[in-house]
């Protein structure tokens, strides 16, 4: 028998994807750290705004129902959190270490705000 070529060799193991320079990492976190900082500061001024709105007047008799919320906005609550938690595996597997790490911790904030407003909207 004859040992395989080096060519066919080389076809059957997977080309290992290059690691983006560090400086790149680090631009491209530094803009998701903007973007995720701007989204959560509006998150946090609009659960404030909202439940202020939805908050029991103490000279009213009784409460007003609330409306249900719609499906749309359980989408948007719940689904910023996975989006969010897609990006950090996406950058840990593009290996970008610096954009997964900041991603995951806009993920953690995400769901922390996601909790909040279910809880409000809920109760």
């Amino acid at each position: 028998m004859t040992p395989p070529l080096a060519d066919d060799q080389d076809a059957l193991v997977p080309p290992r994807r290059e690691r983006p320079s560090r400086l790149i990492d680090v631009a491209v976190a530094l803009l998701l750290l903007v973007a995720d900082a701007v989204i959560v500061v509006v998150a946090v001024v609009l659960l404030f705004a909202v439940g202020m709105g939805r908050a029991h007047s103490p000279y009213s008799s009784s409460p007003s129902p609330s409306p249900d919320t719609p499906v749309l906005a359980w989408l948007v609550i719940w689904g910023v959190p996975a989006v969010a938690a897609v990006g950090a595996v996406v950058h840990a597997r593009l290996r970008m270490l610096v954009t997964a790490v900041v991603q995951g911790l806009f993920t953690l904030a995400c769901a922390f705000l996601a909790i909040a407003w279910t809880r409000m909207l809920l109760s």
